[in-house]
């Protein structure tokens, strides 16, 4: 005798048939969609390069070496007046060229144009008596220098070196020295190395160290005027000082 299933059993028959159509009909529309393309690549950055023309500014501090007191050959020992450095500042333009980009050499030229606050004639005393300094002053200098250096990607490490040029103005007593002058415009060259830093693709910041040599001005005789009374003299003759000065770059 064959039993005839009861309503629960049919119930639970009925369900999963309809789980099982639904299984069936979700599979059949997942096959039927185009496949998931993969997400993009992030992009890739640029590398740094310092390679580009740049405009800047700068100051810093200037000084010659040793004592402001030197011997004069007739008189004796001159003491000098004031301090033997000061104040610098200016600007620079120059071009640079990377050979590669994030790291390695990097090439360029560079011209810049200093105010001077050091070049003092070299005033001072023979014991009591006024010693005053007929040579020109140093009121300006400039450079026009090549430049080779090694980046790290935003820091740049470079030695420099090239032709220096400067000069003043006559001192006011001049016209008390009966012997030839110095010229007020000299010749000569300057060596150095700094360490550059990009804040951001187009604004660096330095630091330099510089030193410059403009040769030996001609040294007179001390002429002794007894009615001011006075001495009169070429100064001391320094044949180079050095400079150390921050600078700040914009990069085209």
């Amino acid at each position: 005798m064959i039993r005839r299933p009861t309503l629960p059993v049919l119930a639970g028959l009925l369900l999963a048939g309809l789980l099982l159509a639904g299984l069936l009909a979700d599979g059949a529309s997942a096959a039927d969609l185009p496949p998931r393309a993969a997400p993009p690549p992030p992009p890739v950055l640029p590398a740094f390069t310092w390679t580009g023309f740049y405009v800047g500014a700068n100051a810093g501090y200037g000084f010659h070496g040793g004592s402001s007191s030197f011997t004069d050959a007739t008189y004796g020992t001159v003491t000098g007046s004031g301090g033997r450095g000061g104040f610098v500042g200016g600007g620079q333009i120059g071009y640079a060229y990377q050979l590669t980009p994030d790291a390695g050499w990097v090439l360029g030229a560079e011209a810049d144009f200093q105010g001077t606050g050091f070049g003092r004639r070299g005033d001072g005393t023979i014991g009591s008596t006024p010693y005053y300094g007929v040579a020109p002053s140093l009121d300006w200098f400039g450079t026009v220098r090549g430049r080779l250096g090694y980046a790290f990607d935003r820091w740049l490490v470079y030695g420099t070196g090239g032709l220096a040029y400067g000069g003043g103005s006559k001192s006011p007593y001049a016209s008390a020295y009966p012997y030839t002058l110095p010229d007020t415009v000299r010749l000569g060259y300057a060596a150095g190395a700094g360490i550059e830093y990009a804040l951001t693709e187009g604004v660096s910041v330095r630091v330099e160290g510089l030193y410059v040599d403009l040769g030996k001005q001609g040294t007179g005789a001390t002429v002794y005027d007894a009615t001011v009374p006075a001495y009169y003299g070429t100064g001391r003759s320094d044949s180079g000082f050095g400079l150390v000065r921050g600078g700040l770059n914009y990069r085209f």
